[in-house]
């Protein structure tokens, strides 16, 4: 059976986006043209400007993609995880795994789309946007924590998530640019701190990721 209309205009979307962002990270946003992003995802212009309004709706699109992902990748890498800090160590898991998958173009991506987030105020809505919905998850995610673990938040759930997200963000530049400075036990006894909670005894064997 032949695909119907919507499932081709969802291919042609998901072509573009893919040949958006391979183009954004490695010219730049600036030095990729429309034109270049259609020929790239095998698409008329015309397609793009239909789907996307041209390469700004394009940038718009990959930011809302890029925060919707790491959301997903955070609580697919916390399923299954019952001690603090291998949950700790699942949220660093699901942030620095996209790079090793993806070599340095996803890391080249966040970039780009920081930069335009910050100077553009059409992408620094969605980015304020979507930010919340993961600062609003993970002040939920830490209130059950306390509870179910037993341990005292000491500051406003919202306020601590905020702190999380900068820790974890911060600590990935660096790890990006020199993994050896952040292992996984680093960033652990990091997040522990922002809690208020002891440094949990090390082992043999910790892994970085």
């Amino acid at each position: 059976m032949g695909r119907t209309q919507e499932e081709r205009r969802a291919e042609t979307r998901a072509q573009l986006l893919s040949a958006a962002a391979d183009l954004f990270a490695r010219k730049g946003f600036h030095a990729s043209s429309a034109e270049a992003v259609a020929a790239a995802a095998d698409r008329t212009t015309g397609a793009l400007y239909d789907h996307f309004g041209g390469k700004e709706g394009l940038l718009v699109a990959l930011l809302e993609q890029w925060i919707e992902q790491t959301i997903t990748d955070l609580t697919a890498s916390l399923e299954g995880e019952r001690d603090l800090d291998s949950r700790f160590g699942a949220l660093w898991g699901g942030i620095v795994r996209r790079d090793s998958e993806s070599g340095d173009a996803w890391l080249l991506l966040e970039f780009e789309l920081w930069l335009h987030a910050v100077r553009d105020p059409e992408l620094g809505v969605v980015g304020a946007e979507r930010f919340q919905v993961m600062r609003d998850g993970l002040a939920g995610g830490l209130t059950d924590w306390s509870v179910e673990l037993g341990f005292a938040l000491p500051a406003p759930a919202p306020d601590l998530a905020a702190q999380v997200i900068a820790l974890l963000i911060g600590l990935a530049f660096q790890y990006r640019i020199d993994p050896a400075v952040v292992p996984q036990q680093l960033v652990v006894d990091g997040l522990r701190r922002l809690l208020d909670l002891p440094s949990a005894p090390q082992t043999e064997g910790t892994t970085t990721p």
